[in-house]
């Protein structure tokens, strides 16, 4: 949620500040703003978009050497200008936040009680306020942020600058992430990656608790303990370069065709050889892996349905249980502890808030095997598990999931096949077909893209549309799953994934001419049930939409249209027949004229509950 910047500087930093928003858009749009310190305090906000604040921001001549600026994705009031940060206390301080402070009620009425005024609905002016009551004290912006923060209850990211303190940036993070970027004789802080690299690679992982406070030559990092302490400093792989459009109309449909060098990358390391190696996953990963008897998979949205697919092969192909909870849902249960599991968490992010917080809730139950599949180093998820994978997926801007999904089951089929392997599971001669088929799999994936205009023909069907059933079967019912969140995220086309098998105990009532049935049609052994479902649909008046597998004899026909993605991929079928669904939604929400990248009530990584 939401995207923080800032910058101290020996130039204007308002570009810095407006080029870091734009690239942050995906976490947050429903407003934006920022602050600059040149003499005094200058705001500039507009609700909507980063475009129309850098239209005002330059009708307005704002610059200054030291500046914080912010995306808002709404949780505490509407999306207006009064709730758009930055946030000011008496035209002294400014504070940028992201996260939700749980005590804002109690500390609002304390603040109203020593004379403060409110202007927003928000929980982060109760944040402004606190710091300025106690600079006010002494006129130590340090001091005064890390005093506010001992009364700060929940997660938070912030920044803030003062009037008075022309050259110095104070940030401080709990349970958000937060980036302080090095540079020369200047210093940055974001709260991710991508809205640095125009400025610098050189970053710094701000853990939990951690007070960082920067000028033009110093900056100095602080533990929860007030201790000066030294971060590494960490290269990025990535360059600005990555997080552009190019020649694509979005940024959905770009990720959707960088899948084949997605999973090229994801899967390099794990290939290159004729064996599978433990250690993909960490020097202690033999030792760790060889003891666990069960897997336990936490994860939201597109990263739960992931696990989904991995519960599947997990259970057949390793020989392993294997449950997959919904991350949000497993805290707040009773459950019964297995010393004995392992412990998945999968995030995009690695920051997603009810994942970190399930991990934590089943490691203080005792769990000490844990593993992190990520595509962000040095994220809070990484650095509190014990092993971790790291996807190679690059910067996903679009809000709707797509090559860090496929990428996500590149890895879980890969620690598939090790604990398969640990368990005796795996002889040499299917390790390598296995092997041979994950080097195969980029270029299937390639061709699978071709088919883009036949789904973009299909799509302009669904234009009209306002609902949309969609089936699968054993591991291509969770493919099923994500193909529907897909379509209602990005068009708002509602849509429900069934495994087909319960079309008639319930969804079949559904069934008219006016909603499109997508069914995932993989030639396996559960080919003849699907058919049999199929055929109950069609039976209804129902109108099919059916990828299909080679050999599977599905006919084109009044009523059934179909499109042949080639020969079954065996396990590794899923993350195929992804990407026509991924093409559908994407050409029906153009269709639809909806917003692709941004859709509305939505933001790229979810850091608050």
């Amino acid at each position: 949620m939401c995207g923080i910047v800032g910058a101290v500087a020996q130039r204007n930093v308002v570009p810095i500040l407006l080029e870091g928003l734009r690239r942050l858009e995906y976490r947050g749009y429903d407003s934006a703003g920022l602050v600059t310190v040149n003499g005094g305090l200058t705001r500039v906000r507009s609700v909507g978009r980063v475009a129309s604040l850098t239209e005002d921001t330059k009708a307005l001549g704002v610059h200054g050497h030291l500046g914080i600026a912010h995306t808002r994705w709404a949780t505490h009031g509407a999306p207006t200008e009064h709730n758009a940060h930055p946030h000011i206390s008496r035209n002294e301080v400014a504070v940028v936040h992201n996260g939700i402070i749980e005590n804002h009620e109690e500390l609002r009425e304390k603040l109203k009680g020593l004379g403060y005024h409110f202007e927003s609905e928000t929980d982060t002016e109760v944040i402004v306020h606190l710091v300025h009551h106690h600079y006010y004290q002494n006129r130590n912006l340090l001091d005064a942020v890390r005093q506010t923060v001992t009364e700060l209850q929940g997660a938070y990211a912030i920044g803030v600058i003062a009037k008075d303190s022309p050259h110095q940036l104070v940030c401080a993070r709990k349970g958000s992430p937060l980036i302080v970027g090095m540079g020369i004789e200047e210093h940055f802080i974001a709260s991710d990656a991508s809205a640095l690299l125009p400025v610098t690679q050189r970053l710094i992982y701000l853990e939990d608790g951690d007070i960082a406070d920067l000028g033009l030559l110093h900056a100095n990092i602080y533990n929860r303990k007030g201790e000066e302490i030294t971060r590494k400093v960490h290269v990025s792989e990535l360059t600005a370069d990555m997080a552009e459009l190019g020649h694509y109309r979005h940024y959905m449909q770009k990720e959707i065709h960088e899948q084949p060098r997605a999973l090229t990358d994801t899967l390099q390391t794990a290939v290159m050889g004729s064996t599978l190696s433990p250690a993909l996953f960490g020097p202690e990963a033999e030792a760790t892996l060889s003891r666990v008897k069960a897997v336990t998979i936490l994860a939201c949205g597109t990263s739960y349905h992931a696990g989904r697919v991995a519960g599947y092969w997990l259970e057949s192909i390793a020989g392993i249980p294997a449950n997959v909870e919904i991350a949000s849902e497993y805290r707040y249960r009773d459950t019964i502890p297995n010393p004995d599991a392992l412990i998945v968490t999968i995030s995009q992010s690695g920051e997603t808030a009810d994942t970190l917080a399930a991990l934590q809730n089943a490691i203080e139950l005792g769990h000490t095997h844990t593993l992190t599949i990520c595509n962000v180093p040095e994220s809070a998820l990484t650095r509190a598990s014990k092993l971790k994978f790291l996807t190679r997926a690059g910067p996903e801007i679009g809000v709707a999931s797509t090559k860090a999904f496929t990428t996500q089951l590149a890895a879980l089929f890969l620690l598939t096949l090790v604990l398969a392997k640990l368990r005796g599971r795996l002889n040499p001669e299917q390790e390598a077909t296995y092997l041979q088929a994950l080097r195969q799999l980029p270029l299937q994936a390639q061709e699978v893209l071709k088919l883009e205009p036949a789904v973009e023909e299909w799509a302009r069907r669904f234009a009209n549309k306002h609902h949309a059933l969609f089936l699968g079967r054993g591991q291509h019912y969770p493919i099923a799953l994500e193909g529907a969140l897909k379509l209602k995220e990005i068009s708002y086309i509602h849509a429900e994934a069934y495994p087909a098998g319960e079309l008639k105990h319930g969804p079949l009532a559904l069934v008219d001419k006016d909603m499109p049935v997508v069914a995932v049609a993989p030639n396996d052994l559960l080919l003849d049930k699907l058919k049999s479902n199929l055929q109950e649909v069609r039976a209804r008046g129902g109108e099919l939409y059916v990828f299909a597998d080679m050999e599977t004899h599905i006919r084109e026909e009044e009523g059934v249209h179909v499109i042949q993605l080639g020969s079954h991929a065996g396990p590794l079928s899923p993350i195929l027949h992804t990407l026509p669904l991924q093409l559908l939604s994407y050409h029906a929400a153009l269709q639809k004229g909806t917003d692709v990248d941004k859709p509305r009530n939505l933001a790229k990584s979810v850091t608050v509950e």
